[in-house]
């Protein structure tokens, strides 16, 4: 017992001093220039107009960034322009997500953040409520200080209803992100192999079992074998039951019906749709690993090396996931369920609505400063080289108003390089929709080729249960009842999927998951749901 008590000494101490170590890297927020050089609220700062400040003020802000992405895009011709027109130097921190999850505990730990936050990726919603002492609310600031974004909530009101915390004020700057769809996954086929077998594109879910039962069978990819897997994904998809009226968007098992939240797993129509899945299964029309392979797995089957062996998925793009046999696939519009309409997960407002964009410390010594100059990012030119790139570097600004995409450089895909030249999906931005028509993408690629397959179901796009956000109390309850509850659907579906006998036992399904609490799951969504609609 001794040694073990030692050995939790040593683990504090050194945690102690890892904080130490974190709280003196950032101590002085802002920085000493900073100390020195900015008087907000006297006449060094200007409420209005470029400069925001007359003499040269520092400001820390720190964004974290996926594995080895780096810090190329603080590059930005715009990032650096913005500094010479504001007098705001920006001193980066960036984080690689390797690391990020233990320096975030130990940050929230200390108490001692940087002037601000940057990007959703950084802090979740769970960060923030339980921390909120640390957080300026932003409320006055945007009504001071920041008038572009004070008109994009007035023209969208979406804006605010995202940013709105459980306490009724805002913490966290929003996004829109520009040039997004409205559907999120899309089914993809083989059309080669349609072509081959001289069959047409399946239109309802009768028309998908046979099809997907001549892809078994009938050898479409001409190797002599019979290893075609006509439907496979990592689990059963949510999206494989759209036709069946189940659109899960934000991947919480919840749907809104007849403008009430509803817990879909325990619904008629996710019954139904299991029933066929089950039948499928039971026929081979789906794969047999299914339910035990991860995502590296599926990932090998769908790039195969010698022939593509998939014939049927959901997904963003055909391109995204099909590597060298991408040229074989086609996304095709909705599958019509056996009540005859089609359901498309997505959001009518358009996938393209954040929060926790950027967020004001109250560490921060200048939060007036901190609010003009995130300002400067919602304008519609500001927006869109800070999702793709700069103006003369990845946008051509052309002279009919128009703004083009140029190629990217040779070896480098788009994605890649607009990752490269910007913040991209992260930090505050704010597209009108109405600047939009002015944008042109290519249709064959990335962004340009998202918004042609949106064309086949956004007419179809159900209404999403919004990002809702949690009080500090819902936070608390929601892991133990959401653990236990997912968990229990997850083997029952895999159950009913590939053994059946989902009549049987559906009642005491529901049984056991009103003890685990699903009335009280429930509530806690409803009660966010509600507080969600109400703001105005």
């Amino acid at each position: 017992m001794k040694r073990q008590s030692g050995l939790n000494s040593f683990k504090k101490w050194a945690a102690l001093l890892l904080a130490a170590a974190l709280v003196f890297g950032l101590a002085g927020c802002g920085g000493g220039k900073a100390e020195n050089t900015a008087k907000s609220g006297t006449g060094d700062f200007n409420k209005e107009g470029l400069p925001i400040v007359s003499e040269p003020v520092t400001l820390k802000v720190l964004t974290m960034r996926w594995g080895n992405m780096g810090d190329t895009f603080t590059q930005n011709q715009w990032l650096k322009d913005l500094e010479q027109q504001t007098k705001v130097k920006i001193e980066w921190e960036v984080v690689s997500s390797n690391d990020w999850g233990e320096q975030k505990s130990i940050m929230l730990a200390s108490g001692t953040l940087p002037d601000i936050i940057l990007g959703n990726q950084t802090f979740t919603d769970s960060d923030i409520v339980n921390n909120l002492s640390y957080f300026r609310p932003l409320d006055d600031y945007i009504d001071q200080y920041m008038p572009n974004l004070k008109a994009a909530m007035e023209e969208t009101p979406e804006l605010k209803k995202i940013s709105t915390f459980p306490d009724g004020k805002i913490y966290s700057l929003p996004a829109r992100l520009p040039s997004r769809p409205k559907t999120r996954n899309q089914p993809v086929i083989n059309k080669a192999w349609l072509d081959q077998l001289g069959l047409e594109v399946p239109d309802n879910t009768e028309e998908l079992y046979n099809v997907l039962k001549a892809f078994k069978e009938q050898d479409p990819n001409g190797n002599g074998k019979q290893d075609e897997i006509p439907y496979t994904e990592t689990g059963l998809s949510p999206d494989f039951l759209n036709p069946f009226g189940i659109t899960d968007t934000y991947g919480n098992s919840m749907m809104v019906k007849d403008g009430k939240p509803v817990f879909y797993p325990t619904s008629e129509e996710y019954k139904e749709g299991l029933k066929y899945a089950n039948k499928l299964y039971s026929e081979g029309l789906i794969d047999k690993e299914m339910f035990t392979q991860d995502a590296t797995m599926t990932s090998a089957k769908q790039q195969n090396a010698d022939v593509p062996i998939v014939g049927f998925t959901n997904q963003w793009t055909p391109d995204a996931v099909f590597g060298k046999w991408s040229g074989e696939y086609a996304a095709i519009p909705p599958i019509a369920g056996p009540d005859g309409n089609r359901y498309n997960p997505g959001d009518p407002n358009g996938m393209s609505f954040n929060r926790n964009e950027m967020l004001i410390t109250t560490s921060c010594k200048y939060p007036e400063i901190a609010a003009r100059w995130a300002d400067q990012f919602y304008t519609n030119e500001a927006s869109i080289q800070n999702f793709w790139g700069a103006i003369g570097t990845v946008i051509q600004k052309n002279d009919d108003g128009t703004y083009t995409l140029m190629d990217p450089p040779a070896g480098t895909s788009a994605d890649a390089w607009y990752w490269d030249q910007s913040l991209r999906d992260f930090g505050p931005k704010y597209v009108s929709p109405t600047f939009e028509k002015n944008i042109v993408l290519n249709p064959e690629a990335g962004d340009g080729l998202k918004l042609e397959i949106d064309k086949l179901g956004n007419e179809y796009v159900t209404t999403p249960f919004p990002n809702v956000m949690y009080t500090s109390e819902e936070f608390q309850e929601l892991p133990t009842l959401t653990t236990d509850i997912d968990s229990y659907v997850a083997t029952m579906r895999a159950q009913w999927v590939t053994k059946g006998g989902i009549d049987e036992s559906w009642d005491e399904y529901v049984k056991q998951l009103n003890d685990m609490g699903l009335e009280k799951l429930l509530k806690i969504r409803t009660d966010a749901y509600n507080r969600y609609m109400s703001v105005k």
